[in-house]
């Protein structure tokens, strides 16, 4: 039986822009300037809850998760990183890894819900990209 091949989710297409393409999971920038912020999508149909993967799966994806977080970090000087599976509104699986800085625009507060988005600019957008993507070329796990 052949299994339906994977689709991104049409809210998270809309939001975000392909970073990198990692051995379990898209990594995908929120479109968000006002936060480093950076979406974990697993290539698999069907996913809603963390608890839906494998222990074996479950681990890759946090090893993934860590780079994203170790990644964000390299690039967006941060006093906390915050990682999240809430999929409220996105039912497919998700991780959101976000970069935040006390004093930010929804600081102490989560990024969620927070005003709206103000997408980057296009020469701003593709200077981020290019370091995301150099992190993600040059970092192991």
């Amino acid at each position: 039986m052949r299994r339906p091949e994977f689709m991104l989710d049409a809210r998270l297409q809309a939001d975000t822009v392909p970073v990198a393409s990692l051995e379990m999971c898209n990594v995908l920038l929120m479109n968000d300037a006002r936060y480093p912020w950076l979406i974990l999508v697993p290539r698999e149909t069907g996913l809603v809850e963390i608890s839906d993967l494998g222990d074996q799966a479950q681990q890759r994806l946090w090893r993934e998760v860590n780079r994203a977080a170790k990644a964000l970090r390299e690039i967006a000087p941060c006093d906390k990183i915050n990682i999240g599976a809430l999929g409220n509104i996105v039912r497919q699986l998700h991780v959101h890894v976000v970069a935040r800085r006390e004093g930010d625009a929804a600081w102490p507060g989560p990024v969620w819900g927070n005003g709206r988005a103000e997408p980057y600019s296009g020469d701003a957008l593709q200077s981020l990209l290019l370091l995301l993507r150099q992190q993600f070329s040059s970092t192991t796990e």
